[in-house]
């Protein structure tokens, strides 16, 4: 899955996403968003991570101590989800070998 990075003001973000500046700035003091190191009142992110995160917290009216919660959650699942596929790999890798039909390769998926 590839990435898209973008930078924002917090102006344009709020205006965009449908957000305060001041949800903006509570966001980025929380760890939620990040900021841009090298523009100032800027983020750099995904837009995609922006949007989920208006989303939970306007249409579904969670505070913001959920949504740390929640966000943590979706990370952790998206990291057992790869860890879940590398598995998958090796073992497929390990049936093959064993079945006699090729080599048995290191793959890092990391």
């Amino acid at each position: 899955m590839e990435t898209h990075i973008i930078t924002i003001t917090y102006h344009d973000c709020a205006t965009w996403y449908g957000l305060s500046e001041a949800d903006v700035r509570e966001f980025v003091d929380l760890g939620l968003l990040q900021p841009a190191p090298d523009v100032p009142n800027a983020l750099r992110e995904e837009p995609i991570h922006v949007a989920r995160l208006a989303r939970l917290h306007h249409d579904l009216g969670l505070n913001k101590d959920s949504l740390e919660v929640i966000l943590a959650m979706r990370q952790r699942l998206e990291q057992m989800q790869q860890e879940l596929h590398q598995q998958r790999a090796r073992v497929h890798q390990l049936e093959v070998f064993l079945r006699g039909s090729g080599p048995l390769l290191d793959v890092n998926f990391r």
